[in-house]
């Protein structure tokens, strides 16, 4: 696979995170939370925090999260890209992606999150950018922080603005337990954006999540995650197999682009560093320069 290509899959894969996070321009402070109005007959209290206490125990009790994966990204018309990596996740520590050269399998660049900065390294420039939050007004100025990706990562609901979903906080989500079919959808309200998890009506376990924000000056933006695949990991079970996708009307370059992350096994082990450490012979580029080339692409 040629340089370029692996340069674009970086640029592509950053590109797809922080353009879903950051074209919602939707602000968590001083914000209320909402519950989405159905047409449907009202579910009674105890279904719903029944039902929520189902999908809220389905998550995984492990602290790790380790796999080798296949990459694979669909951006517009372009052929699609497979590239062999690996995710590292810790719980409420870090979220990583790394990219490997197909064959040699040799790192070519890395994506990560932490509570308190994104690290995106690009092994064949030499070069990196690693930035708090409060530096990227792409992604201070939306409901997705850290903890919220991290949930979608590890298949489990969402506050906007908050580290995790509490036992307290299940009421601010609304269930319709009337739709027919093996899904029930729970819903949320925050501001301009909608949350919507399907979840199977029997065992609560989450399918997809659709995250979607409507501006007259921003357009319609929308971030689809399906998960497939499930892998017990202790008495639970975690998706091998994650699809998310992000397309927008509010950019004339942007119009859609989809990674795949299928892992070849669900580890978690727990002997590796969390914390990346970068060369002294990388250059660190800002923010905005990283951002300018993968909006020129």
């Amino acid at each position: 696979m040629k340089k370029s290509t692996i340069k674009n899959t970086i640029l592509c894969v950053t590109l797809l995170v922080l353009a879903s996070c950051g074209s919602k321009r939707a602000i968590i402070q001083d914000s209320t939370i909402t519950h989405q109005a159905s047409a449907q007959q009202p579910t009674t209290g105890v279904q719903k925090i029944t039902f929520l206490q189902k999908v809220s125990d389905h998550q995984v009790y492990a602290k790790n999260i380790v796999g080798n994966m296949t990459f694979t990204l669909k951006a517009g018309n372009k052929d699609d890209i497979s590239v062999p990596g690996s995710i590292h996740m810790r719980k409420d520590v870090v979220i990583r992606l790394q990219l490997s050269m197909p064959l040699i399998g040799s790192e070519v660049g890395r994506l990560e999150f932490t509570p308190t900065y994104v690290l995106v390294v690009d092994r064949i420039h030499k070069q990196y950018v690693k930035a708090d939050y409060h530096e990227l007004d792409f992604l201070q100025q939306n409901g997705l922080n850290f903890y919220s990706l991290q949930a979608l990562f590890w298949n489990q609901l969402l506050l906007p603005g908050a580290q995790k979903v509490s036992e307290g906080d299940l009421e601010k989500f609304d269930v319709n337990a009337h739709v027919g079919g093996d899904l029930l959808p729970v819903t949320l309200t925050h501001n301009n954006m909608h949350y919507q998890w399907d979840a199977n009506r029997t065992t609560g376990r989450i399918v997809s999540a659709i995250i979607k924000y409507v501006s007259k000056d921003h357009g319609v933006s929308t971030l689809n995650w399906k998960y497939n695949d499930f892998k017990a990991v202790g008495t639970k079970m975690f998706p091998a197999s994650q699809t998310f996708d992000f397309t927008t009307t509010a950019s004339k370059k942007i119009q859609k682009m989809e990674v795949t992350i299928e892992m070849n096994g669900v580890r978690t082990d727990s002997d590796w560093d969390p914390e990346t450490s970068v060369s002294n012979k990388y250059k660190k580029v800002e923010p905005k320069d990283v951002l300018g080339k993968l909006l020129s692409m």
